[in-house]
């Protein structure tokens, strides 16, 4: 669209460049600008106190990403009533000013459709990258917790963490409780903890003195009844919440059966995968005999023992390295632990 800044007569063709009433240059009309605004998504972060209990069920993800209407022009257009066309004059300042014009139209369109190109592909770039990852193998979790590790993406320095640390579960220091996903409670100088079926539990540490960074993390656990607990139970190092409030840690879970086996495990968001599938082992004794879980660790690397004996190792691949120790257990077995100690 142009217009004739002296007569104010608008015309829709493009092709003009000079009023047909007075020969004035046109002008073209001046352009909406628009910017897309980016979102970018929180980073890892626990300072804030989690609830709880966080439970999680079994429900896919739906996302909805509201469509635009679709706009729909009209088809108007105004004519300007026929009038008488001026002569044509030889001044050549108006040919000078109109080439100026034209040149300055065609430079402003040029640096707007750059502008938009650039926002329109960094928009596209963001959302390229932004994945949904919800899955698990257990239906429902409950995360118990008493306040998560402080400053999880801060520098830290294990040189001003305790050099040894024990807790032999004597006095009562970590959360307890029954809800509808299990029971967790003191007897005997122990930590009982009992999921219900299909469902696995978690204790993460009550305080910042249970931090495994570059420690050597020992348990000893034992199946009550000498039955299998379905997805095992076991020691967690680097526990954290993420930002969503959702596990994220590593496991070394035993299956104290006639033919013991063991597994490593990692919780990403909420995400349980199995690292090191379930391998057998005969450094586990079975059913009601106590094992003592083991894992030393060194910067990013991960080592796994049972009752002294090394099983595998593994690398920390997401950096959890300031998180604190952790408890699991699965379905419907009580499982007791005693003795934790960490040291460096």
């Amino acid at each position: 669209m142009k217009r004739c800044p002296n007569c104010n007569r608008s015309y829709t063709d493009a092709s003009l460049n000079f009023c047909l009433e007075d020969g004035t240059p046109l002008v073209a009309e001046a352009l909406p600008d628009s910017n897309a605004t980016i979102r970018y998504p929180p980073a890892r972060d626990t300072a804030e106190p989690p609830p709880t209990e966080i439970y999680r069920p079994d429900s896919p993800l739906i996302n909805q990403t509201p469509t635009a209407p679709a706009y729909q022009p009209q088809n108007q257009q105004w004519t300007p009533t026929p009038s008488p066309v001026p002569e044509k004059k030889s001044n050549a300042v108006w040919w000078i000013l109109g080439g100026l014009l034209a040149f300055g139209v065609i430079g402003i369109g040029l640096v707007v459709g750059v502008i938009a190109w650039a926002s329109m592909n960094a928009t596209n770039t963001n959302n390229s990258n932004v994945t949904n990852r919800i899955e698990n193998r257990n239906a429902n979790v409950v995360v118990n917790t008493n306040s998560p590790p402080a400053n999880i993406n801060a520098n830290s320095n294990s040189s001003s963490l305790p050099a040894a640390f024990s807790d032999d579960f004597s006095s009562t220091k970590w959360g307890t409780g029954d809800s509808k996903f299990g029971r967790i409670w003191y007897a005997d100088d122990e930590y009982h903890m009992s999921s219900k079926d299909k469902t696995f539990i978690v204790m993460y540490a009550p305080s910042d003195e249970y931090n495994t960074e570059n420690a050597t993390v020992k348990v000893t656990a034992r199946s009550v009844d000498g039955t299998v607990p379905s997805s095992g139970f076991g020691l967690m190092v680097h526990c954290a919440q993420s930002k969503n409030k959702q596990l994220e840690d590593y496991a070394l879970l035993v299956y104290p059966s006639d033919t013991p086996e063991y597994e490593i495990i990692k919780h990403k968001d909420g995400t349980q995968t199995s690292l090191v599938n379930k391998t057998t082992s005969t450094a586990i004794r079975p059913h009601t005999n106590p094992n003592q879980l083991e894992v030393r660790i060194k910067g990013s690397e991960l080592s796994f023992y049972v009752n002294g004996q090394y099983l595998t190792k593994i690398t920390d691949s997401e950096n959890y390295k300031r998180g604190r120790a952790g408890l699991y257990t699965s379905g419907v077995t009580e499982v007791a632990f005693d003795d934790l100690e960490i040291s460096r």
